[in-house]
């Protein structure tokens, strides 16, 4: 049974409710506070908020750390966006769990239990 209760304390505490979608370099608002994930041409990738941005390079920071990128190294920008369906999945499959399987479990315990 904690296992049961553990299972479902970790669906609903990591759940994804955000999504990236790609921008344009040359689009990039760098006064708003929003994280970004940029895709090197050597395969890495970084994560954070933008410090600065002009015509040939971005200053992310993350965890207090600042990364200096050029643009000719980009071969991919994406901003993070808040996806309401991933949210809303999220907690309808949480609820559908609590409601369809905890009851069976319950069920098919306690029929094991009185035999």
């Amino acid at each position: 049974m904690k296992k049961l209760i553990f299972l479902f304390l970790f669906l609903i505490l990591f759940q994804s409710c955000f999504s990236y979608k790609t921008v344009d370099y040359n689009n990039i608002a760098s006064e708003k506070n929003q994280k970004f994930e940029v895709a090197k041409i050597d395969r890495t990738k970084v994560k954070g908020r933008i410090v600065s941005i002009d015509e040939n390079i971005i200053i992310l920071e993350n965890n207090g750390k600042s990364q200096t990128i050029s643009k000719d190294e980009i071969s991919d920008v994406k901003v993070r966006k808040f996806s309401i369906i991933k949210t809303a999945s999220g907690v309808l499959g949480t609820y559908g769990i609590v409601v369809i399987i905890l009851p069976v479990v319950l069920v098919s315990v306690l029929l094991i239990s009185a035999i």
